[in-house]
């Protein structure tokens, strides 16, 4: 009887957990490979999988480092990056991490800059199906700078 009991009493605690940390169905359209486009430049860069942290949030990982005219011979070591990401393989960095949903939006979280070893409050938004807005910022977002990424296909 004490462990019906038991069982009743916890059974709504752990669907309550599981479900505060589920992502909403409008977040699958975040996830997926994307392509980063220098917005200085417009060379494609690398391609970062954004993924379901598991916790309700989002992290991004490089999976790919494309050819520059910067950099003709793509390397994972980041021989140039600066500060506790000199000389890291790209692959280790959550380049992107804690992306929360807010109803419209995920932000709330942190995108990495290695080469300036800097991290950055940050926001991402869809536009439209295969691009993708991810805004870095310090303090308010109008002091930021947004890239527009595209789904990598």
């Amino acid at each position: 009887m004490r462990r019906l009991l038991a069982l009743l009493v916890l059974a709504p605690l752990f669907v309550a957990s599981a479900l505060a940390q589920s992502l909403p169905p409008e977040a699958e359209g975040y996830l997926g490979d994307w392509t980063i486009v220098d917005d200085e430049s417009g060379e494609s860069q690398a391609v970062v999988r954004i993924t379901d942290a598991g916790d309700g949030t989002l992290e991004g990982r490089i999976v790919r480092v494309l050819p520059t005219s910067e950099y003709p011979v793509p390397q994972f070591q980041c021989d140039d990056c600066r500060g506790d990401y000199a000389g890291a393989d790209l692959r280790e960095i959550r380049l992107i991490y804690d992306m929360e949903w807010n109803g419209e939006r995920f932000g709330g979280g942190r995108i990495v800059d290695p080469l300036g070893g800097r991290t950055y409050r940050a926001v991402m938004n869809l536009d439209g199906a295969d691009r993708l807005r991810v805004r870095g910022y310090v303090g308010i977002r109008a002091f930021g700078r947004t890239q527009v990424w595209q789904r990598t296909r």
